[in-house]
Parts: C-alpha cells; structure tokens; sequence
C-alpha cells in the first residue's frame, strides 16, 4: 500500500496537483494494528497456554535422577499445579500490568529465558565437574525480577520471583532445593525492591551488586561457602574465586538488564523512567526553539511540569512522564506564538480577527504540535499527551465573544441599523478543540495542570482561599464537562490533585515583604533634599537680580 500511495502522489504530483508529499500522520494511526494486538483477546487467549507449553518444555521433559520430583508423573503433577497457581496469581493481579498483553508476553518472556540461564547454569556445572555445593551460586537469579520490575512495576517483579524459585527448583538436585527456594526468592524479592523507582541506569548495576551480596551471605549461611575447606588443602585463590562468584554473577545480571533494556522498551513499547529522565533534557532542540521565540509559553510549560509532577506524586502516577510530557504539551504554539497571549506584547493581533478565526487558530496549535511532535520523533506518550490536553473543551473566552457579537448585532437590528442577514451564526462545535480526551491518569493531570496555570495568572492579590476556590472550580467544570470521562482517576485522587495544585500555586504566588531603607541613606537623601529647597530661592532671587 505504501508504494501504491507513493506512485498515486509521483503522478498528481506531475499532472500539478500535487506536492508529492505526504503529510504526516499520527503514531497512534500507524500503530493502529499493535494497538489492537495489545488489548486483544485472542492474544490473551494465545499468550497463556504457549507459555505453560514453554514452561513445560523447559522442566517437564528435563530428566535427572538427581532432581526432587524425577519421577515423571510426579514432575508433571507439580509442574501442572504450579503453572495454574502462577496463571491464577497473574490473572488477579493483571490490573497492575494494565491489561497489556505486551506487558503479560514481557514477563512471562523474562521468567521462560531465566529458566532457561538456571538449566544451562546447572548443566555446565555438572559437565565441568563443580562441587555441587555451588551450583545454586552460578545462575542469575534475579534476572527475571529485575527485568519485570523495572518495565512492568513491582507486582509483575514479585510474580516473577516467585515463579522463577518454584519452577527452578525442579530443575536443580534434591539436595539444593530448599536452598534454591530460599536464596532464590530472597534474592528475587531485594532485586525487586532495590528497583522500585530505578531514575539511572547505575542503579540497575548497584542494585545487581547487593542482589550478589546477599546471596553470598545466604550462602553463608546455608553453609555452601565454608572457609573450613582451607583445613582441607583449598588455596585462598580458589576460596576467594568462590566467594566472589555470587558478587559478580549479581553484577553482570545487573550490566546484562541494564543493556537489555533500551531494546526491551523499543520492542515491548514500554518506557521506564530511566528514558523519562533523559528525555527532560532542556536542551532538545524544540525547548530551545521554544525558550527564544515563544518565552512566555516556556515558563508556562515550566510551571504546569511542576504542578503535574507534583500532583502525580501525589495520587502515585508516573511522574517523570509528567514533567517530561509538561514540558512539550504546549509546542504546536511555536507556530504562531504572537498569537497567545503570554507571549504578546503591546499588539494583540486577536484584534484584527473574528472569534471564529481566533479560535481557529488557538485550536490548531493541538495539530500543530502533534506533527512537530512527529516530526522529531518523540515518545508516542508525548504525541498522546499533545492530542489530549485540551480535550474536547470549549475555547470560552472566544465563543462568549462571539455570543457577545451576535447580541450586539441583534440589538442593532431591532434598531433598524443593520439587515437581519448580517447576524453572524455562532456554533459551539466550531468552538471546540478536536480531542480525544485524556485516556490515562497523567495526561489527565497535564491537562488539568494547564488549565489551572493559565487561569491562575488572572487572580489579583492572591490568597490561599481564592487560590482553592480557582482550583476546585476549574478541576470541577472539568468533570462536569466529562473531560475525565476516559480516564482512570477517582474522586478521591481529584481531590488529592486539587489540594496539591493548590499548594504549589500557594507556594509559587507567595508575596514578598518591603525591606526598609538603610537608616543612613535615609538621612543624607533627607539633607540633601532640604539642602537643595534652601538652595533653590536663592538661585531663583539671583536670576531675577
């Protein structure tokens, strides 16, 4: 279809009809198709019973007598009442991987491939002829936590740990499997713990680091790592190459998820607030372009990042995607940025236009933003953001203009002033900006943080109870206006954002004292002043002389 278009568009383009180009298209357009595949039931329907199929490929048909279960009806029993206890336990908890099959196929992904690394690890121990006390030390035990942490939060994180330790212990010997259970879950549970809010990507590795410590220290003391072993004719070296092992297997499970991640997050369409802090990087080009030529709309977008983060912060939306996101809502008014009124100066050019022409032009700043958004290849969770902000509410100041107009023109015509024709028609739907409205919690506060912004400059001498009642008022038309109607915040969590917006407008409108004057300046201005009224007869006496 692609080339068919192109070749549509080479031949307008000859017979003068056309640019030949295309105009570009919204993300969410393009992956109209992924987006039907991440909500899909049938890939519900298919992701689970490939995963059990995978998993018992992986443990069932794994045959050593040195196992627990090694016999095979048992193994397969065990095995089939684990995997229905883990669907089970991911189908209640599948609210905190927000329905995404994507996120579902990521975790059951991770915890297939650590098994995978346990089996492996297992089988080069047992071909190189290791003591079988370290066996449980070598494999990367929290490699499926970590992974599932970072990308999908914590919920997926402790079903993965609790996965990988009940499924690998069919895979290692008899006599390691309560330790295995132990280590493993523990080890799974501080990888997870020690990434709850991972913001850099040195704290994947320095969380991998104390994941390798405590499992030397469950070694420890589960009496794997014994120092009696010097007694026996063990050098120091092989000690201390045992000892080191679990650190550094910890280590390189941290390098290996910290690697793996900017793939994942392209892959699996996820983006973790390590890439939320290196997107809030003023010095992107569009922020810059925005700082010089529209100043007024920077410090605007400034703002409403403060207010957004803080407020996510709050109701426990992912605020790094807030303040990113904040920070280029707003973008689409560098296309004609004398037209908005913080960057206007003494000439409104509102006032050679129509309302309807005003408005249209407020409006188009929405489309105007989502292609520059495109064109500059930022996250699809900003183009959404972008689209969303001003749902589908009403440019008021321009409609009641309008309306005010119409009045006017009616009163006119009943004068006899002017023709009935000339009555201008005021629709409100040409008054509104496109939408869609917000569909996720954070570009719902965005949406609200800029509303509140704007209308908060009009407040004169501030006080704590003008600024609650601005903020309630603007945050309930809102939802009376069913702008919210799409997203997930209760009123509970409405409330929260209202009394942190109205902190953090409090705090930043906060008025500031009158220092005195310095007592010795204050005098000699005061002499000088008498010195120059006794003065001033004199001179006026003398150029009369």
């Amino acid at each position: 279809m692609g080339f068919i278009d192109a070749f549509k568009r080479w031949r307008l383009a000859n017979k003068g009809m056309s640019s030949g180009k295309k105009r570009r298209t919204s993300t969410t357009s393009e992956n109209a198709v992924v987006g039907s595949m991440q909500r899909s039931t049938w890939m519900k329907l298919l992701i689970y019973p490939l995963f059990t199929v995978l998993i018992c490929l992986i443990v069932a048909f794994y045959r050593s007598d040195e196992t627990l279960f090694h016999e095979d009806g048992l193994r397969r029993a065990m095995l089939c009442i684990i995997v229905a206890a883990g669907l089970i336990l991911i189908y209640h908890t599948r609210h905190a991987l927000n329905y995404a099959n994507e996120k579902v196929l990521l975790v059951f992904g991770g915890i297939a491939f650590h098994l995978l690394l346990v089996r492996t690890a297992v089988h080069v121990i047992d071909v190189n002829a290791w003591s079988s006390d370290y066996r449980i030390l070598l494999p990367p035990l929290a490699f499926a936590p970590m992974i599932a942490s970072v990308l999908c939060g914590r919920h997926a994180g402790i079903f993965s740990a609790l996965s990988v330790s009940l499924f690998g212990a069919l895979l290692v010997p008899e006599a390691d499997v309560f330790c295995f259970l132990v280590t493993s879950l523990i080890s799974g549970v501080m990888a997870v713990v020690l990434t709850r809010s991972v913001r850099r990507r040195g704290s994947v590795l320095r969380a991998g680091f104390y994941v390798g410590l405590t499992t030397l220290v469950l070694a420890l003391a589960f009496n794997k790592i014994d120092f009696s072993d010097l007694m026996m004719g063990d050098s120091w070296s092989v000690l201390a190459g045992k000892t080191l092992l679990p650190v550094s297997i910890g280590l390189l499970t941290g390098m290996l998820v910290s690697g793996l991640l900017p793939a994942l997050e392209s892959l699996f369409f996820i983006t973790t607030n390590i890439s939320w802090l290196e997107l809030s990087d003023l010095n992107h080009k569009l922020l810059r372009k925005l700082q010089l030529e529209a100043p007024g709309t920077y410090h605007h977008s400034m703002v409403v990042a403060t207010l957004a983060e803080s407020a996510a912060e709050d109701v426990g939306a992912n605020a790094a995607m807030c303040r990113v996101c904040s920070y280029f809502h707003d973008i689409g008014k560098l296309s004609k940025p004398e037209y908005f009124i913080e960057n206007q100066g003494d000439r409104n050019p509102h006032d050679s236009l129509t309302p309807t022409m005003s408005a249209i032009v407020i409006i188009a700043h929405v489309k105007d933003g989502v292609d520059m958004a495109i064109k500059h290849k930022l996250n699809p969770k900003i183009v959404e953001v972008i689209r969303e902000h001003h749902g589908d509410s009403l440019v008021q100041y321009f409609y009641h203009k309008a309306i005010d107009q119409r009045d006017d023109m009616a009163e006119k015509v009943k004068q006899g002033l002017e023709n009935k024709e000339d009555i201008p028609e005021v629709d409100r739907k040409n008054f509104r900006y496109p939408g869609p409205c917000p569909s996720s919690r954070e570009s719902a506060i965005i949406s609200l943080a800029d509303a509140v912004e704007s209308a908060s400059r009009s407040l004169k001498k501030p006080t704590p109870e003008k600024i609650r009642n601005l903020v309630h008022e603007i945050i309930m038309s809102r939802v009376t206006d069913g702008q919210l109607d799409g997203c997930d915040l209760s009123m509970s969590d409405i409330k929260k954002i209202c009394k942190s917006f109205a902190s953090t407008i409090r705090s930043m409108m906060h008025s500031r004292i009158n220092y005195p004057k310095e007592e010795g300046a204050s005098k000699k201005s005061k002499k000088s002043a008498a010195g120059n009224e006794r003065k001033s007869p004199k001179n006026v006496v003398a150029g009369k002389a």
